[in-house]
């Protein structure tokens, strides 16, 4: 055992942990709509001198101000349209609300021209073909005259906020083109670069709104005629950093296809009651006290070691969060749920290996029990790279191709999944290697943990189930278990949420003040459990639900004058999904992709029957837990969908555990029927999946008994979905997996023959 390994690790470890404490103690995180509240900015489209502010235009808007928001480095927004021409913004944590409503409101048409030479003013002046004449952004008091537009913002890919310290000119912003566009950025630069370079012809004038924000010359090194190629351009103006990010913004976003005007901004308070985010912080407490207590039962001193490591695991992921700047949204929690979950697994994954190599080792290992958990942490390696892996490509296109709670989701879960893998090969490694190492332990080898196989591992030992023989008959029960789901869905439907199909919010003033988690059970109590409540600035109380007739409105008004005294009506709007069509498509093409890429890699990894078995047994795990939901009746909103998201990590990563166990069985299996194989690696990763399952499931119960009914149908489907991804690895998979080998083997490999003579 290499000591110059472990002093790495240690410091290492040492310097991350800091750190982590450091931003932990110094940085405050930043906190979505459901948990800390912010701003809400009412918007109305106007009409504009060649088009009309229809509903078709407002959603048109809608979809640029989400790409001004998210470009503003507001995570997790809130956008929804109210009636035919409202924008109801909704910014969690916003420092400067007035600011954020000019930036996001503003028409932001931008576009390229060719400057024709020096003018006089009026500044505005325009021709009727095209021509402008606008201040130059380099010398007060001066003008330049523009050809008609050869560019639109339309052309324009993307847009970065960047500090120059190689010319100095501070903060600029770089454009890169789409392709179409790049002909059309060669030909003005080239024909600017043909004029004398005194001649203001030479510039190329880049205007935002009736301003000139650059109006950069051709260097001497731009060619006449072919112009600057690679379709990238630099803006530079003196920009302070704030200016330089909203700049990028508005370009990003692209121009707004009508002129909005702000109509209301106010502050709102948190969609999930203080309660309930205290009930919920009570919960996770709890829950990972117990799974600590449970992995210290079964694992003694290295379960306790594990513990310490996941107790730094929640630091560290913690510590990323708010050093990235990222939102603290409860689906972005649901991706810590899914960490812990794996967390746990790796530490579990390396002690049952453990067990494994300390029986086989024997007095060996009883002398020096490092030897056996060295032995273990690399051989579990490779499962534990494989599961993190499959993760972090659903996590990263989740990212990548979603918008809102979906992407938020996805950046908690990667942040947690890599934590996970350094507080599991880094920090349990090091902890054990410096406690195994004492003299009292060695002498005392039981109280490792990893000196027995344990009850259940000892009676798997020695009578293996015969699971795969019977392998139609479980395939034939989970496809009845489909068809019950599916008919659920056909039959009773599925109920989306008010953030998938938009509804009615109606704003009550109180006759006195209200607090939310009051109001939120009154409403609850009249019969509408789902509405989203929140309380403003002005103590007025807005109540979101979906789309009702009056006479549900006069219930909610009455339970809230039970509560508040007479309440009056002072808005009652008809708003849109705030989880659009344009989000639903995002988060379907992340999940296609994430799926695909999970395929492809396992396929590479394994073998496409193995990727094809995991897979279905994912794809059975969101059919049971949507189908379930249909048949309960429950809502389907962005809660669910995380939880939904958590369900598709968990199940594959369990499948590929017992997959890579089959794998490692099947290369020493000597002629041994693929089937057996199958039940042994069942039977040998069993333990590893009860023993990770008990884990996630405290975390769960706790957040169902504790968290309110704000978790509670978030709760519901993470447990279905940790009990069923248990159920479908053993059920599923594995008797998928034999019967496509057994349909589809692979090829034999055969030894190289020896010629006579040769040397091998």
């Amino acid at each position: 055992m290499s000591s110059r390994a472990s002093l790495r690790r240690a410091l290492l470890a040492l310097v991350v942990v800091a750190l982590s404490l450091w931003i932990t103690l110094t940085t405050p995180p930043r906190l979505g709509l459901d948990l800390r509240g912010g701003t809400r900015i009412v918007l109305q489209t106007e009409d504009g001198p060649t088009t009309r502010a229809d509903a078709a235009a407002t959603d048109r808007a809608l979809e640029v101000l989400r790409k001004r928001v998210d470009g503003l480095g507001v995570a997790e927004p809130s956008l929804a349209r109210s009636g035919e021409r409202r924008i109801v913004v909704e910014l969690p944590g916003l420092r400067d609300p007035r600011h954020a409503a000019e930036t996001i409101g503003r028409t932001a048409q931008l576009t390229f021209h060719a400057v024709t030479g020096a003018a006089e003013g009026p500044a505005g002046a325009a021709g009727a073909d095209g021509t402008r004449v606008l201040a130059d952004p380099d010398a007060p008091g001066r003008f330049l005259a523009l050809a008609a537009p050869a560019l639109s913002g339309d052309g324009v890919e993307g847009a970065e906020a960047v500090l120059d310290t190689a010319t100095g000119r501070g903060w600029t912003v770089d454009l890169s083109f789409h392709d179409r566009a790049v002909d059309g950025w060669a030909r003005l630069t080239g024909e600017a670069a043909c004029a004398a370079p005194a001649d203001p012809a030479r510039r190329v004038a880049i205007v935002l709104d009736d301003r000139i924000v650059a109006a950069p010359g051709m260097q001497a090194g731009v060619a006449c005629g072919p112009g600057i190629g690679g379709g990238a351009a630099q803006v530079t103006g003196g920009f302070s950093a704030q200016e330089a990010r909203d700049l990028a913004a508005l370009v990003q976003g692209g121009a707004l296809p009508v002129p909005v005007t702000t109509v209301e901004q106010s502050t709102v308070g948190p969609t999930l009651g203080a309660e309930a985010i205290r009930a919920s912080a009570l919960a996770a407490v709890i829950g990972l006290a117990c799974t600590g207590l449970f992995v210290s039962v079964v694992y003694r001193l290295l379960g306790v070691l594990a513990t310490i490591a996941l107790l730094l695991y929640g630091l560290i992921s913690y510590a990323a969060v708010v050093a990235l700047g990222a939102t603290l949204t409860l689906p972005g929690l649901a991706g810590f749920v899914l960490a812990v979950g794996i967390a746990v697994d790796a530490n579990v994954l390396v002690f049952e290996r453990a067990r494994e190599e300390y029986a086989a080792l024997g007095r060996a290992a009883a002398r020096d029990p490092r030897r056996p958990v060295a032995t273990a942490f690399g051989k579990v390696w490779s499962v534990v790279a494989d599961s993190h892996i499959t993760t972090l490509l659903a996590a990263g296109l989740l990212f990548v191709f979603a918008t809102g709670p979906v992407k938020g989701f996805g950046v908690t879960l990667a942040i947690g999944v890599l934590v996970s893998l350094i507080t599991a090969m880094v920090i349990t490694r090091l902890l054990a290697e410096l406690t195994l190492g004492l003299p009292v332990v060695r002498r005392r080898p039981a109280v490792t943990g990893i000196a027995a196989l344990g009850r259940l591992r000892t009676r798997l030992t020695r009578r293996v189930p015969r699971l795969t023989a019977h392998r139609r008959r479980w395939l034939t029960g989970c496809a009845g278990l489909l068809l019950v789901a599916l008919a659920g869905i056909g039959v009773r439907g599925v109920e989306f949420g008010v953030e998938f199909t938009g509804g009615r919010v109606v704003q009550y003033t109180a006759g006195r003040p209200l607090d939310a988690d009051t109001a939120r059970t009154a409403v609850a109590d009249a019969g509408f459990p789902d509405a989203v409540v929140q309380t403003t600035g002005d103590g007025d109380v807005s109540v979101r639900v979906r789309e009702t007739g009056d006479g549900e409105q006069r219930e909610i008004k009455e339970a809230l004058t039970r509560v508040a005294g007479p309440v009056e009506v002072a808005r009652d709007d008809l708003i849109g999904p705030s989880l659009g069509g344009e989000l639903r498509a995002h988060a379907l093409l992340a999940l296609g992709l994430a799926v695909a890429a999970q395929l492809l890699y396992l396929t590479v990894r394994f073998r496409w029957t193995y990727a094809a078995a995991a897979v279905a047994a994912m794809a059975q795990d969101v059919l049971l837990v949507l189908g379930l939901f249909a048949w309960l009746g429950k809502p389907v909103d962005s809660v669910f969908l995380a939880a939904l998201l958590t369900v598709v990590g968990y199940s594959v990563n369990d499948s590929v555990v017992v997959l890579d166990r089959l794998r490692e069985l099947r290369r020493r299996g000597g002629g041994v029927p693929l089937a057996d194989l199958a039940d042994r690696a069942v039977a040998q990763t069993l333990p590893r999946t009860v023993n990770t399952g008990m884990g996630a499931l405290f975390v769960l119960v706790a957040l169902a008994v504790l968290g309110g009914d704000s978790l509670t149908d978030f709760s519901v489907a993470l447990l279905a979905g940790v009990v069923l991804g248990m159920a479908s690895t053993v059920f599923t998979a594995m008797p998928l997996a034999v019967t496509l080998e057994a349909r589809h083997p692979a090829p034999a490999v055969t030894a190289p023959r020896r010629r006579a003579g040769a040397v091998v």
